[in-house]
């Protein structure tokens, strides 16, 4: 009797990815729905519609299905499209990324995975660290680096450009942020973060931009 042929490994290799993604999905769900302590493993294998057994295969435990998708939201923040060539004026690149910025920061979903990551960093710190360099100071670093490019052609005057590119970002979630990051009040609206980021863009000028001879 004929052996079956064993199934191609590109096949093996997607149903694989597919029983990963399909796992990672049911638990984000319910981490953010949940938190992190209240969402069991058994919870978890039944959102993602797969045996407790199937789970274990793929995570050895919660912490490290946490960690998963906390790598995933820090690739999709990290792949952020800002535009900072160093070549466009201040005025233009702080008021386009404020926007993108907040946008992204305050999106359906953003606030909870934040709020579940300050949530579990006291007890996970290495995951609160990773977060903290990969998603938020890898955004000021970029800024600051274009900042330092704007200094050299002399359109500001910045002795510490990553301070300034601190304050700029905290300056655009300025009455936005934490609102909605503590459930206060839902994403804000695109009218309100231009309101705010262009209020944040002329502090910033006012503060750092070159003065008329």
């Amino acid at each position: 009797m004929a052996e079956s042929a064993p199934a191609p490994l590109s096949l093996v290799a997607d149903e694989e990815s597919s029983k990963r993604r399909q796992i990672l999905d049911g638990a984000r769900k319910l981490f953010l729905d949940l938190g992190f302590d209240a969402a069991s493993m058994g919870e978890i294998a039944r959102a993602a519609g797969v045996s407790k057994g199937t789970l274990y295969v793929y995570f050895a435990d919660k912490n490290h299905l946490f960690e998963a998708i906390v790598e995933e939201e820090m690739l999709k923040q990290g792949k952020a499209a800002f535009n900072f060539d160093p070549q466009r004026d201040v005025a233009t690149t702080l008021t386009e990324f404020g926007r993108a910025y907040i946008g992204l920061q305050c999106r359906p979903g953003g606030g909870s995975a934040i709020r579940t990551v300050m949530a579990i960093a006291e007890r996970m710190p290495e995951v609160g660290r990773r977060f903290y360099e990969k998603v938020l100071q890898h955004n000021i670093n970029r800024l600051a680096a274009y900042l330092e490019a704007r200094v050299k052609a002399g359109e500001v005057e910045i002795n510490d450009c990553p301070l300034a590119a601190s304050q700029f970002m905290m300056a655009c979630q300025a009455s936005l942020f934490l609102p909605f990051v503590f459930q206060a009040a839902p994403a804000p609206s695109a009218e309100r973060i231009a309101q705010v980021v262009a209020s944040a863009t002329r502090m910033f000028l006012a503060a750092y931009g070159v003065k008329p001879a």
